[in-house]
C-alpha cells in the first residue's frame, strides 16, 4: 500500500498542477514533475503523469467549440508533431540531452521576454501552410528528445493569430496528441507497471478539480492580461528547465 503522505503530495502535486494549467493552458507536466520529484524518481514522476496529462489535454483540446475549424487549419502541423516523436525517440541516445533540455529552456526565455517587450512575432498566412509541419515536425524531435511539449509548437500557434480561447484548444490539440505519443512509448518499454497505473489513474481527480477552478480564473481575465500572464508562464517554464 502506498505511504500515505505520497499519495497526500501526489494530489496536491497535481491539483495544482491542473490550476496552472486550466489558467494559461500550459505546464501541468512541468509543475507536477517539480513537485513529485521531491519524493520519487523521475521516471516514476513522469509514468504517474501520464493519465492526468493525456485526459485534460483531452479535454482542453475538445473544449471551445472551434475542434473542427482548428483541426482543419493544423492537421499537418499536428500530424508531423506526432509522427516525429518517434524520430526523437530513436535518436535520443546520440545526443546531449542535458545541454539541449537547458537549450530550450534559454529560448523559451527569449522568446518571453522579448514578446513582453514588443508586439509578439505574426505569422503571415501565405506563410502558415510551410512553417507550421515544420515546426511540427521540430516539436515532435524535441518532444521524444526531451519529454518538451511545446518548442516550438506553442510559439507557432500564437504567431497565426488565434484568440485566447482558440489558442488555448490547439495547444491543447498538440498536448494530447503528443503525450498519446509519448505513452504509447512508455507502455512499449515496460516503463508503466499497473501499480503506477492505478496510481495515474486516481491522479486524473485533482488535476482535474484544478484545471476546473483555473478556467474559472481565466475566464475573468483580458485579451491583453491573458497575454502577458501566459508569456510570464512561457518564461518561468523556460526557467525551470534551465535550473532543473
Amino acid at each position: 500500500m502506498a505511504d500515505p503522505g505520497l499519495l497526500i503530495l501526489v494530489a496536491l502535486a497535481f491539483c495544482l498542477a491542473g490550476f496552472v494549467k486550466g489558467v494559461v493552458g500550459l505546464g501541468l507536466p512541468t509543475v507536477s514533475l517539480g513537485l513529485l520529484s521531491l519524493a520519487v524518481t523521475l521516471p516514476t514522476a513522469m509514468a504517474l503523469l501520464v493519465i492526468p496529462s493525456l485526459a485534460t489535454n483531452i479535454w482542453q483540446a475538445l473544449a471551445g467549440g472551434q475542434f473542427k475549424a482548428l483541426l482543419r487549419r493544423l492537421w499537418l502541423f499536428l500530424l508531423m508533431a506526432v509522427m516525429m516523436v518517434h524520430v526523437g525517440a530513436w535518436i535520443f541516445s546520440h545526443v546531449d540531452i542535458i545541454m539541449l533540455h537547458r537549450g530550450l529552456g534559454v529560448l523559451l526565455l527569449l522568446y518571453s521576454l522579448s514578446s513582453l517587450m514588443t508586439k509578439t512575432l505574426e505569422i503571415p498566412p501565405r506563410l502558415e501552410m510551410f512553417l507550421g509541419p515544420v515546426c511540427g515536425a521540430i516539436n515532435g524531435v524535441l518532444t521524444g528528445l526531451t519529454g518538451t511539449l511545446f518548442v516550438p509548437g506553442v510559439m507557432f500557434l500564437q504567431s497565426i493569430g488565434l484568440g485566447r480561447d482558440a489558442l488555448v484548444q490547439a495547444m491543447g490539440m498538440l498536448f494530447a496528441a503528443s503525450t498519446a505519443s509519448l505513452g504509447l512509448a512508455l507502455y512499449r518499454h515496460g516503463l508503466m507497471p499497473v501499480s503506477l497505473g492505478l496510481m495515474s489513474g486516481a491522479a486524473l481527480v485533482p488535476a482535474l478539480i484544478g484545471m476546473q477552478l483555473g478556467l474559472l480564473v481565466r475566464h475573468r481575465l483580458s485579451q491583453e492580461f491573458f497575454r502577458r500572464l501566459f508569456l510570464v508562464a512561457l518564461g518561468g517554464l523556460g526557467g525551470y528547465i534551465l535550473l532543473s
